[in-house]
């Protein structure tokens, strides 16, 4: 059996996948590490985790860490030397790599005889061509900082491409996708043949579309702008654009589900809200057919592309001339395709299981 970590700066999100019986293993989330009334720290909250699990065989430890530069291309079993990288690393992701590193630390302390591995979230998007990662600022200082476009949520990228291959019957490698991870962070990824050749996220997460409390694609002028009109120094700034934008900066909440209801009742901000994350939506959708030049199926996956309807249906509304269509009753239920038979392109809810990803590429690494 294989552990699957998810450390952040005061969380530890864990699962025990057996991949023989995907549906077997325990799983859970400690939280308030570090904190008043929480476990001191990550040994204390993963000596917790193994003592829960008792005599749970574990062989492998798999470990999601967000944000591999350009040193870490696929997944790399944990050493020394790679840990040294790691830390080199935390100004690209300052927010999620440190949690990640310590959840490292502390399980290579408590599990010293088996493998760990790091599966990074930016590895799926090596294969996007220069073309589309290459930003056009100064050659010498992207090259000096390594400025380009990395891409996020890979892991749950290739699961779920390669979940909707088996859903449409067809070889991954034939099939152009568009898969969009929409939960409380959201990307749109250009897949072609099972390789990212496009993604909206970029040198952060932060970039592409509106997210829960991220702004997404915004003039790049703006922190200076506001740093000149408003007083805000560029840690203000950045904090706003991360915490406080998106969905909570625009309608004050940053769940789909309460904007959903605000706007059944008239609520104003919230219908420009779900709006503006709509149209972002369909903006990509556009870009990325244009990218893929033959589009064969758009995937929905993550906590509001699998479990909001009426999200699927504003974000593809009138592309019905480029075959894009979503059934109003398949769409409702829910169904594993929601497009009307005979489309040109399929539309897909596919659920994703990014630890289920990580166990399988940490078992083909060491096991």
């Amino acid at each position: 059996m294989i552990l699957v970590l998810n450390s952040g700066s005061s969380s530890v999100k864990f699962r025990v996948v057996d991949l023989a019986d995907p549906g077997a293993g325990e799983r859970g989330l400690i939280e308030r590490i570090g904190e008043p009334g929480g476990v001191p720290d990550h040994a204390a909250a993963l000596g917790q985790v193994l003592d829960g699990l008792g005599d749970a065989a574990i062989e492998a430890v798999g470990h999601r860490i967000v944000h591999g530069g350009s040193r870490f291309n696929a997944p790399a079993v944990v050493d020394d030397d790679v840990l040294e990288v790691l830390h080199a690393l935390v100004p690209l992701a300052p927010l999620h790599n440190p949690g990640g590193i310590t959840g490292i630390e502390a399980a290579r302390e408590k599990l010293p005889a088996v493998a760990h591995v790091a599966v990074f979230d930016t590895a799926f998007h090596a294969t996007i061509p220069p073309a589309a990662s290459t930003y056009a600022i100064d050659r010498d200082l992207a090259q000096r900082y390594d400025i380009r476009r990395f891409g996020f949520h890979g892991t749950s990228c290739g699961y779920v491409a390669g979940r909707a291959a088996a859903l449409l019957q067809r070889p991954l490698e034939d099939l152009n996708l568009i898969v969009l991870h929409l939960g409380n962070g959201a990307s749109a990824t250009a897949v072609r043949g099972g390789r990212s050749v496009d993604t909206s996220m970029g040198l952060t997460p932060l970039e592409g579309l509106v997210m829960g409390t991220r702004s997404g694609d915004l003039d790049p002028a703006v922190p200076a702008y506001l740093n000149r009109v408003a007083g805000m120094d560029f840690a203000a700034v950045d904090d706003t654009l991360q915490r406080h934008a998106g969905l909570l900066g625009l309608a004050g909440v940053n769940d789909m589900r309460t904007i959903l209801e605000r706007r059944e009742a008239g609520d104003s901000a919230a219908a420009l809200a779900f709006d503006v994350y709509c149209h972002r939506i369909r903006k990509y959708v556009g870009a990325f057919h244009a990218v893929l030049g033959r589009l064969d199926a758009i995937v929905f996956t993550a906590g509001v592309g699998e479990h909001a309807p009426a999200v699927r249906a504003a974000a593809l509304s009138g592309l019905d001339s480029w075959g894009i269509a979503v059934d109003e009753s398949r769409n409702a239920a829910s169904e594993r395709i929601i497009s009307p038979d005979g489309s040109r392109v399929a539309v897909c809810v596919v659920p994703t299981d990014e630890e289920h990803a990580i166990a399988e590429q940490t078992a083909a690494l060491v096991l």
